[in-house]
């Protein structure tokens, strides 16, 4: 049966999104929460994208499954997507890992946490299942992926990005016919196959999923009585479903939502300190690479109540000045010179200190004469006054950890070790 033209099968649906990762990459960014829960852009949560785009799309039934760490990631749900209402048949669930099949598993793999909530999800009378990451940063209409799925009679869609083949290498690869069925699925394979028709691109997985909840249901029911699954999407539902059944791809520039000003489709994994500090430092360009202002399609998160940003102090050498940079409610800038950087709510720089491409987390206090460039700053963290960071690589990774592309992760276990050496 083909959907009605001007039906929107996101009525029809839920979003499951899978949050319960860590994200071990982001080092101390994620010793106290989630990735998912990491803040990002200022004012909003990396999990903010997902939620926002399946809102946007007009999906009004969301389940969040949460395992690592869950606390910061429930609050911020309970605080800032408390909005959607039973009364209308909208639905936001926390799922956290609670051993309800047994004494002794947690969620053993992505697919098992969907399975693990099968009567949850029974409960909602949908038809459709978007199943998606709660770590990534992109803007995207779920709408256009369902309808590509229902005239497809797809078993699974599945989001895919167009990568240069030399990249595709990081990343499940779909290796697609002409009519874009996905005839094998390839983790990190050392030659990825192309795009028929397009020799230098290929097709990576977003993990991104649409199912029929029918067939969904049944095959996780299947897979957790299989002793030799490791009940993951990746891993084992889509390959059976590749090998067994009809799977289809879904181009992520057929549904990426753009205002206009960006360039490109922007899809990013943040899930290093380079990546992470890279796509906030995006954020701040002339013309950023994503837009966050496009209020036609919004980025819900919880709207704190805090006063606006101040700048103070006018003289040669202490001026509060701020370029090219983004900077959230509640900050301070007081004869501090800020460029090029993201500063989130509640920021205080004192007098003489500057900072240049640092991304700097709420309420952090940069004390006097402090000078912190390409950097990462946690939340809460008192930068000592005279602190410089960002001009001595040696030095800096005496004290704090330095990534790859030399960018500076400073926590204030980091601080407190420090002072104590120094005494």
């Amino acid at each position: 049966m083909q959907p009605k033209p001007n039906a929107r099968l996101a009525t029809q649906a839920m979003a499951f999104v899978l949050a319960g990762g860590r994200g071990s990459r982001l080092k101390e960014l994620t010793d106290r929460r989630a990735k998912p829960a990491v803040y990002f852009g200022g004012k909003t949560r990396i999990i903010d994208f997902a939620l926002s785009n399946a809102l946007n799309s007009g999906i009004r039934k969301m389940a969040i499954a949460t395992q690592y760490k869950a606390h910061s990631l429930i609050r911020h749900m309970q605080r800032g997507w408390g909005f959607l209402r039973a009364e209308r048949n909208e639905y936001l669930d926390i799922l956290p890992a609670s051993q309800r099949m047994d004494e002794t598993n947690w969620y053993r793999g992505t697919a098992d946490a969907v399975a693990q909530n099968i009567d949850i999800i029974d409960s909602y009378g949908i038809k459709y299942v978007v199943v998606l990451a709660g770590d990534h940063i992109y803007k995207m209409d779920y709408e256009i992926m369902l309808q590509q799925h229902a005239a497809t009679g797809a078993d699974v869609t599945i989001g895919c990005l167009t990568v240069p083949k030399a990249e595709a290498t990081a990343f499940g690869v779909m290796h697609v016919d002409a009519k874009m069925r996905i005839t094998s699925f390839l983790e990190k394979p050392l030659d990825p196959p192309t795009i028929p028709g397009d020799p230098a691109n290929a097709l990576a997985s977003m993990g991104i999923y649409v199912f029929d909840w029918v067939f969904l249901r049944d095959l996780l029911i299947r897979d957790m009585e299989d002793p030799s699954s490791q009940h993951d999407f990746g891993m084992d539902l889509i390959p059976a479903v590749v090998a067994g059944g009809k799977a289809m791809a879904h181009k992520f520039s057929d549904s990426c939502v753009t205002s206009g000003r960006e360039t490109e489709p922007y899809w990013r994994d943040v899930g290093t300190i380079d990546a992470f500090w890279q796509a906030n430092i995006d954020l701040t360009a002339f013309e950023p690479k994503l837009d966050i202002y496009d209020t036609a399609w919004p980025i819900w998160t919880y709207a704190e109540i805090v006063p606006p940003a101040r700048f103070i102090r006018n003289e040669d050498g202490r001026r509060g000045t701020a370029v090219s940079s983004l900077v959230s409610g509640d900050c301070i800038v007081s004869g501090s010179e800020v460029s090029n950087s993201l500063l989130f709510t509640g920021v205080r720089t004192h007098s003489f200190s500057s900072l240049d491409y640092a991304v700097v987390l709420p309420y952090v206090t940069v004390n006097r004469q402090a000078s912190l460039k390409n950097c990462v700053i946690d939340r809460g963290v008192t930068i000592p006054e005279g602190l410089v960071v960002g001009a001595d690589p040696q030095e800096d990774a005496k004290w704090f950890r330095r990534s790859e592309g030399g960018i500076v992760l400073i926590t204030q276990d980091m601080l407190n070790a420090r002072a104590a050496k120094l005494g």
